[in-house]
């Protein structure tokens, strides 16, 4: 009978250990899921990398001159250039730059910082339509080259004058979408209570 009694308590003692030990390894593997998927969803976030959220058209003259002294200055030979810039600009945000923490237990993104707009890319066509050369002072390969290149930063040089730096900032709250959509992939939700947005924007993100 104490024999039979030990068999029946040892059976019930491991029976019971091994409850707790199921119990113990699921709840861990259920934490460390939840912690892969966070991982997983911030890295999708950032692979999305450059969002272009507008694009703006740009058309202007360039005027280049430049003068060169020589014999300590007492003759002064000036080169000059007009060109013809035509660029397309996209405007987007660069959401490597997103600031996040991860809340585990309720499943939550939490956006403690959004990137300022930025200019992604460029596509510049350039024209030189009017260049004279001084007598001594002439243009050389390389120096189309370095006006080129100074046209471009003259055209980077007009879009903060533009409207599209403010554009694209109301536009963040589609780019929240985005975000938004990916997060909620895997059943999780994105908190923005903690950035700022555009006015009038910050309510219409639970409407969608």
């Amino acid at each position: 009978m104490e024999i039979l009694l030990l068999v029946i308590f040892s059976l019930f003692s491991g029976a019971f250990a091994m409850y707790f030990v199921v119990k113990f390894y699921h709840k861990f593997q259920l934490k460390s899921n939840t912690e892969k998927q966070s991982v997983v969803l911030i890295e999708k976030i950032k692979k999305v990398c450059k969002l272009v959220v507008i694009e703006g058209e740009f058309a202007e003259i360039y005027d280049h001159r430049h003068d060169q002294g020589y014999f300590f200055g007492l003759l002064i030979s000036k080169k000059k250039a007009l060109v013809k810039v035509r660029a397309m600009v996209h405007i987007g945000f660069d959401l490597q730059k997103l600031k996040m923490n991860v809340h585990l237990a309720s499943k939550t993104i939490i956006l403690s910082s959004f990137p300022q707009p930025e200019v992604i890319s460029l596509e510049s066509d350039i024209e030189f339509y009017d260049v004279k050369d001084g007598f001594l002072n002439k243009f050389k390969p390389d120096d189309f080259s370095q006006v080129n290149k100074q046209a471009k930063q003259f055209v980077m040089d007009k879009i903060p004058e533009s409207s599209l730096m403010g554009t694209a900032r109301k536009e963040a709250l589609e780019t929240l979408q985005i975000i938004q959509g990916l997060v909620e992939t895997i059943g999780w939700k994105l908190d923005i209570s903690t950035i700022e947005l555009p006015l009038n924007k910050t309510t219409e993100l639970s409407q969608f």
